[in-house]
């Protein structure tokens, strides 16, 4: 893992001193409990300190910067569980570069770099988190418009998306979420902190973004950027459910001691701190080689998905039992954790999945 620069390093502090002020424990319980999940003014901040458009190219009003700023940026979003519709932008931006259609765009990207549109990408189907091979949502040419009609869900923040992109065969369409025929529902997930939804099309009008052929090739493109970027929540939630959980067993005392000195806890936090910096460490290298362009980093993203994934899921895990009896109250932020931590490990597959990809990916080689 290369060391960062100093414009890096500038960037990842600023991250993490707006967080701090504006993500605190106490704002995501009031956000999570919300239906909107977000909060607007923290959003224009978001966009003003250019995070919305970081990875957006300097044409469409972005940065340009690489998939490493972009993980940096949300190392300090997943420590401090930022509530937020940041990763279904970060998707959406990533699918209309892939998808190359010039006048979306121009219309579209500048807008999320600004914060005035809040976009998601509807994929997954009933039955898995992942995109079909073979989509039951189907599109039908009506005049200069297409019809779609299926179900989508697992779609992030589909309630609030301004614009959502629809997979439907090897397509993708706009949809407007105020159109004929479309219903959108939250979904009652284990993770509060971060919306998804349900989206049913009816012959509901669409518009094509793109061709007809290369939309699933595209949106398997913009998956893997944003599952780049989502290694960084994860390592960062995990890093700061480590620091929790010894920043505890240093304070709490039983018999005369801190519990920290205890070998049962001592050796927990050692191997929670281990996990933590494996994370991190793979989380950044593979944000590097992306933005290399290293033959190999499909393989490695793959790897790391699913060591992050378990990883985080066992930190977090880990943390609620050194905290003891107060780590499982709905009062205290330990199960906050755990529950991101479960939802990012099935947000794009599985770490069963990242394993199998991995295993094909190398006996391709």
């Amino acid at each position: 893992m290369a060391a960062l620069s100093t414009e890096q390093r500038d960037l990842a502090d600023a991250v993490a001193e707006l967080m701090a002020k504006r993500s605190p424990e106490a704002e995501v319980r009031r956000l999570m409990a919300t239906d909107s999940g977000y909060d607007p003014s923290v959003w224009a901040e978001l966009a003003a300190m250019g995070l919305l458009g970081l990875a957006i190219p300097e044409k469409f009003g972005g940065s340009g910067a690489g998939a490493v700023e972009v993980g940096l940026a949300m190392e300090a979003m997943g420590r401090a569980l930022l509530c937020a519709p940041y990763l279904s932008s970060l998707l959406t931006t990533h699918l209309l570069l892939a998808l190359g259609d010039a006048k979306e765009q121009a219309d579209v990207l500048p807008r999320i770099a600004a914060g005035e549109l809040i976009t998601t990408v509807a994929f997954a189907e009933p039955g898995s988190a992942l995109p079909p091979e073979k989509p039951k949502t189907v599109a039908a040419p009506a005049g200069f418009e297409w019809r779609l009609s299926g179900t989508k869900t697992y779609v992030l923040d589909a309630t609030i998306a301004a614009r959502i992109y629809v997979l439907a065969g090897d397509a993708v369409f706009a949809v407007a979420p105020d159109g004929p025929g479309v219903q959108i529902s939250a979904l009652s997930t284990v993770d509060p902190t971060r919306k998804q939804g349900r989206i049913v099309l009816n012959d509901s009008p669409a518009r094509l973004v793109g061709t007809l052929e290369g939309g699933a090739a595209a949106l398997d493109k913009a998956l893997d950027l944003a599952s780049v970027a989502l290694l960084g929540e994860q390592a960062g939630g995990a890093m700061h459910a480590m620091r929790m959980a010894a920043d505890y067993a240093k304070t709490r005392f039983q018999f005369g001691r801190a519990i920290g000195s205890f070998q049962a806890i001592k050796h927990m936090c050692a191997d929670m701190l281990l996990e933590a910096e494996s994370a991190t460490s793979a989380a950044r290298h593979v944000a590097a080689v992306f933005d290399a362009g290293d033959p190999g980093r499909f393989a490695d993203l793959a790897a790391a998905q699913s060591y992050c994934s378990e990883a985080f899921v066992s930190i977090a895990a880990n943390s609620i039992q050194v905290h003891g009896g107060i780590g499982f109250t709905w009062e205290h932020p330990a199960h906050l954790y755990l529950r991101r931590a479960r939802t990012d490990a099935q947000l794009f597959g599985d770490p069963a999945c990242h394993r199998e990809r991995y295993v094909r990916l190398r006996e391709a080689q």
